[in-house]
């Protein structure tokens, strides 16, 4: 059986009535997943455990709803609005998704992981506040002190939902490409038309290694059921940001897109994010970017009820056909703006290309862009070619890097420092760029005959 919702202790918030309604539910989408699995009889089994799903769905609404009444809960009224937010609108679309195809395979999926998502989130966010938090609003902060505290506040989340120490690795994230990476995009907008825009950029093992744990999802690639969860993890996980930093009454949910890397690209270039910031949580990298849009893009088709499957098969369709095409990547390190320039233009066609202008800049593009082969300036200031190799070196999950040194001098006295650093390799940059990307070519031609 590939997928299994996998119950786990932390889910119980030490209310029997919520706790053991949540363990029910959790019951129900396993069967329904193992329903889908029986060819002969899915399209009737899993009508009728959907329908049994829906009404145990909105019984254990109702319970939770009372229970959170007898206790004066304070944030009732936005829990009430999650879950008529699933019961009037998600649960009805997806319903209806279902009856027009006949209860097709790829509706079942689209409908199991939406659901599966949804829960896994309500579960471990609004549930959990009911008993373990008071709901702070943190909306008069200073931009500094806003900044600190939605870093704190995404570290928490990360620890609750999938425990997993987040450490904050940049408070000015940039747009780097980050391995296999998806980009998740949530725009909310008020009546008096405000914008705000959230981006979230997941590392693709992080998805694996979090909610498809949770789901015991056995493929360790994206698919079609993962990434329906996923987004609806997500979206949870937003909104309980925004109950903090956002006004959750005037803020309605607008559109979602799921971006390639170059739409995300253009997000950054078109105006610079309020704020943007990066994670590492062990398994893989995230980050989270707030932006107020100013135009709407053409090239990014919103998510809706009836395109949902159609949207997520293009996007993972995508996402392989990228893989497949993946150009090696080079990280350029230099000191010179000109040398860069003309190093990402000579390389570019056929390489993807990351640059750095200082040592300190070069670690931490490594860590991001885990690139295939580094293109080193010995000759730097501060900290010189040498220094950055060292540091290299002294980091075992980069320590095998392959290092081509850049000089602009092939004395002996040069070549005697640099080979005991044992690079890959070394090139004059004042021959022609024809030569040096010959040499650049030839070297990769050389480790893929190594090893066929």
């Amino acid at each position: 059986m590939e997928n299994q919702l996998v119950w786990e202790k932390r889910f119980n918030i030490g209310v029997e009535v919520i706790d053991r309604e949540h363990q029910k539910l959790f019951r129900i989408i396993n069967k329904l997943f193992a329903f889908s699995e029986q060819e002969d009889k899915i399209s009737w089994v899993c009508q009728e455990g959907i329908k049994y799903f829906k009404a145990h769905t909105l019984k254990h609404f109702a319970e939770e709803e009372a229970y959170m009444a007898s206790i004066s809960y304070k944030e009732l009224d936005t829990h009430r609005r999650l879950h008529e937010d699933f019961r009037l609108r998600t649960l009805p679309a997806l319903e209806k998704e279902l009856e027009e195809t006949e209860y097709s395979r790829d509706a079942i999926n689209h409908f199991l992981g939406v659901c599966t998502g949804w829960l896994i989130a309500h579960t471990l966010t609004e549930d959990q506040a009911i008993v373990s938090k008071e709901i702070s609003k943190w909306g008069t902060l200073a931009p500094e002190e806003e900044l600190r505290a939605v870093g704190d506040l995404i570290i928490q989340l990360v620890r609750d939902m999938f425990q997993l120490e987040a450490q904050l690795v940049s408070q000015s994230y940039g747009g780097e490409r980050f391995g296999s990476g998806v980009y998740y995009r949530l725009l909310y907008t008020t009546e008096k038309g405000d914008q705000q825009e959230i981006i979230l950029v997941f590392e693709e093992k992080l998805l694996i290694d979090t909610v498809g744990k949770l789901i015991g999802d056995s493929s360790n690639k994206l698919n079609p059921t993962l990434l329906n969860a996923v987004r609806y993890t997500a979206r949870q996980f937003v909104e309980s940001i925004k109950e903090h930093f956002m006004s959750s009454d005037s803020y309605k949910l607008k559109s979602e897109n799921l971006l390639t890397y170059e739409q995300f690209e253009k997000a950054f270039e078109r105006q610079k994010p309020q704020y943007s910031l990066l994670f590492n949580t062990g398994p893989g990298y995230f980050a989270y970017c707030a932006v107020i849009p100013d135009s709407i893009r053409k090239d990014e088709t919103s998510i809706q009820a009836e395109n949902a499957v159609e949207e997520i098969q293009k996007y993972l369709a995508k996402t392989e056909e990228d893989k497949r095409n993946k150009k090696r990547k080079l990280l350029i390190v230099d000191d010179s703006n000109t040398i860069l320039q003309a190093m990402g233009m000579l390389f570019q066609g056929d390489y993807q290309v990351a640059t750095a202008n200082s040592g300190i800049a070069a670690i931490r593009c490594i860590s991001l862009e885990k690139p295939d082969l580094i293109l080193l300036d010995y000759n730097m200031p501060v900290c010189d070619g040498a220094q950055v190799l060292e540091m290299i070196r002294a980091e075992p999950e980069f320590a095998s890097l392959p290092v081509i040194f850049l000089t602009g001098t092939v004395d002996k006295a040069s070549i005697s420092k640099i080979l005991p650093l044992k690079p890959a390799g070394y090139l004059v940059k004042n021959q022609p760029p024809a030569e040096i990307k010959k040499s650049i070519d030839e070297y990769f031609s050389k480790k893929d005959k190594k090893r066929v």
